[in-house]
Formats: C-alpha cells, sequence, structure tokens
C-alpha cells in the first residue's frame, strides 16, 4: 500500500466523527514539522551547546506571535500560551532539544547529520517538532478563543547529561505554576501511529559508578606478601552484583553492571591499582534511594576481604520515570479522542534513564511511548545507534497527543 493510501484510510482527526476536539493538524504545518524535524537531525548539537537548535525554535515561536523565554543556561527556552490568572495550575508540554556523541550511519537519506561523530540517534529531533507543533496549533486555538486553560511548552536541553539537564531546567523556573507535566519518547518497537502507556515507573533509574582499588603492588611470585589487586577487582565485578541481589527486595531489579575495569601493564607484576566503572539501575523509586549506601557497603566489605583500599565515586544520574495513573489516562483520552483506542497498547518497562523522572518528583506527570516505526519495517532501528531513523509521520501524531491533552485537561481543569 502506498503511503498516500495508507494516510487516506487511517483513523485521525482528519476524518469526520472521530476527533471531537478542535485542533486539526493541518498539510501545510504537517510539511513543516518534518522540514523542521530534518534540519534538526542534519545540524545535532550536544547537551549545552544546543544553541542554533534554541535559536531555530524561538524564531518559529515568535513568528507565531508567542513570546519564548531562553532558560537561565543558555540553551533550551519555555513558553507559555494563553493567559495564565496565577491560579488555575498549568498543563507543560516537555520535549528535549539535545544530540548525541555518535556519527550517523544512515545511508540513502538526505537529511543525514552534517556535523561528524554527532546523530540525533535518540529521536529527540522528534520530540521537539511535535512539541513546536502542537505549540503552533494550541496558539492559533488561543487566538480563536479555543483554548480553554493555558499551556507551557519547555524545549529542555542535555538530557543526555546526566544527571539530565531536567535539573537545571528545573531550577529556572520551568515548573513555577505547573500542575501537570506529559512528555513523550520514541519507540522503533510502536509503529509510527500509534502510542504505548503504562501507569506507573516506565523507565528505571540509571546511575553512575566509578571504583578504583589500591594496594601495594608486588611479584606474581608471591602474591601472598603483598595484595593480590587483580583477584580483588575481579571478585568485586562477580561478588558485588550478587551481595546486592541478597540485601534488597529482588522486585526492585536493582542492578549493577560493570562496562570497563583496568589494571596493570605487565604479565609478571601485581599492580598497584584497579579502576572499574559500570552503572547502577534499579526499577523500584525507594530502593533507588537506597541505593548508593548499599553499593557502597557491598564494594568495601568485597575489597576489605581482600586487602584492597577501595574509592567510590558514585554518581547520581536520574530516579525511575513513574507515571501518575491520572495523567496516564488524560494521555489514553488524548490518542482515543484523536486516533480511537486502537492507536494505544501497553508498554513494558524500560531498563533506560530518562531525566523526565525529575519534573515529576515535583509534580504529576507522565510520558508515553512514541512510536516511529513504519508499519512492516523489519530491520531494527534501535535507539542510540548511529543508523536510527523514524517514520516521521510519528510526528503528526504527537501533535495530535498533546493537543488533545492540553483540550481534554483544560475542560477537567
Amino acid at each position: 500500500m502506498s503511503r498516500a493510501s495508507e494516510e487516506a484510510d487511517r483513523p485521525g482527526a482528519d476524518r469526520p466523527g472521530e476527533a471531537p476536539l478542535p485542533g486539526a493538524l493541518p498539510m501545510s504545518l504537517r510539511v513543516e514539522l518534518i522540514a523542521f524535524r530534518r534540519d534538526l537531525h542534519m545540524h545535532p548539537e550536544l547537551g549545552n551547546q544546543e544553541f542554533r537548535t534554541t535559536a531555530a525554535i524561538k524564531a518559529r515561536l515568535e513568528e507565531a506571535g508567542l513570546e519564548p523565554r531562553v532558560l537561565t543556561t543558555g540553551t533550551g527556552l519555555m513558553c507559555d500560551i494563553g493567559d495564565w490568572d496565577g491560579v488555575r495550575p498549568l498543563l507543560a508540554i516537555r520535549a528535549d532539544i539535545d544530540a548525541l556523541p555518535i556519527p550517523d550511519t544512515k545511508t540513502g537519506v538526505p537529511y543525514r547529520s552534517t556535523v561528524p561523530d554527532r546523530a540525533h540517534a535518540c529521536g529527540h529531533d522528534v520530540h521537539t517538532a511535535a512539541v513546536l507543533g502542537a505549540g503552533l496549533v494550541l496558539a492559533d486555538l488561543h487566538t480563536r478563543g479555543l483554548l480553554p486553560h493555558p499551556v507551557r511548552l519547555i524545549f529542555q536541553p542535555a538530557e543526555e547529561v546526566l544527571p539530565g539537564g531536567a535539573t537545571d531546567a528545573i531550577e529556572a523556573g520551568v515548573l513555577e505554576g505547573v500542575g501537570r507535566i506529559i512528555a513523550v519518547h520514541c519507540d522503533p518497537k510502536v509503529d509510527a501511529g500509534r502510542i504505548g502507556l503504562r501507569p506507573g515507573a516506565i523507565t528505571s533509574a540509571c546511575d553512575r559508578l566509578e571504583v578504583s582499588l589500591d594496594g601495594p603492588g608486588g611479584h606474581t611470585a608471591r602474591p601472598h606478601l603483598t595484595t593480590d589487586l587483580v583477584t580483588a577487582a575481579a571478585r568485586v565485578v562477580t561478588d558485588v552484583p550478587a551481595l546486592i541481589a541478597r540485601r534488597i527486595d529482588a522486585r526492585a531489579g536493582l542492578a549493577v553492571t560493570w562496562g570497563r575495569i583496568e589494571s596493570g601493564h605487565a604479565c609478571n607484576v601485581i599492580p598497584q591499582r584497579a579502576e572499574l566503572s559500570g552503572t547502577v539501575r534499579c526499577l523500584d523509586l525507594q530502593a533507588w534511594r537506597e541505593a548508593p549506601d548499599l553499593v557502597h557497603a557491598a564494594i568495601d566489605e568485597i575489597a576489605n576481604l581482600h586487602g584492597a583500599k577501595s574509592q567510590i565515586n558514585y554518581i547520581r544520574g536520574v530516579p525511575p520515570v513513574v507515571n501518575d495513573p491520572a495523567v496516564t489516562d488524560l494521555l489514553a483520552a488524548a490518542m482515543t479522542a484523536r486516533r480511537g483506542s486502537y492507536a494505544i497498547e501497553d508498554t513494558e518497562q524500560s531498563l533506560g534513564g530518562e531525566d523526565f523522572s525529575w519534573y515529576l518528583e515535583q509534580v504529576p506527570g507522565a510520558m508515553a511511548r512514541l512510536g516511529v516505526r513504519a508499519p512492516g519495517d523489519t530491520a531494527r532501528r534501535d535507539l542510540h545507534r548511529g543508523d536510527f531513523d523514524v517514520d516521521e509521520h510519528a510526528i503528526e501524531a504527537g501533535v495530535e497527543l498533546f493537543t488533545a491533552a492540553a483540550l481534554l485537561d483544560g475542560h477537567r481543569s
């Protein structure tokens, strides 16, 4: 089936009786948003360096008569649509705008990254285009007196930089007056035009762990006269995850996984230092709060057993994204209003981290999985890979989800 035929046959905002809400997406805006996304894709910028991206978003919002404000961090911005009375809490719609430090390896597309070793391989360009599009539609509704409640757009920098640019955005005041917040994240396992929803935890907490072990060193012929540091490091690698698994409820899903171990330079020399680094992931919010003490104690215990001195740098990343059930219901109602309940599917909890969780430490909210897979596409296009790409129909679905949520939330206020 051709793409034109798919568009004609799919349920959506343009079909009578299936979208009782105003705010249909005009074809001209669909085309513009795809072009906007492709421009961002060709010019990816890393966290806290998104100056061109910020300027492009700001210019388009100002063209629509809005007054965006660049965040005090220098990149990212916020923009209110409608007249906030300072009393009723706002609905915030958030996008992340940064790219990843990896090369774009796609072939055969005109919008491949033009910046070496930089790529929008996590779909933040899609998130940005969807929130921008929603803002333009909602601004038009406001001018026609059809927006029942003001909305705030948040274009956040540095999501990929631990502990996430959300913390800086919050300090800059993006949540002032906000009562609820919503967002999406691209999901290459879900078809474009559909979303995945899950109340409760939808992502994992993710922290970074750096460990160094020290000893006097020595000759491999006489390990009994020194600290066998390589064996000590090996025992930390294997025993710490096992020890933690017996000190916390298994349902918390607390897992230490090592990504790097380095020690020594010669086969007959016991080294004086070993370094390890990895991640700590956790599915449960309370267990995440307890994780640093548990991990510290386990590493020290194993290191001491082998006579090694340990230094631990536990770097807080992000807590899990825990979707508020009521806000999740709002997203479900919004997608149903636009495309029907067929466009919603249950989604599993991901072990990936996402700094949207910091907003949910302050206000209730929810994140949906935005389908970006072309129907019938059997190729694997996972996130954080250089060949990642999307079916751009996902942008329209994201705009429809956000606009309907803003309208329904306003009616429920």
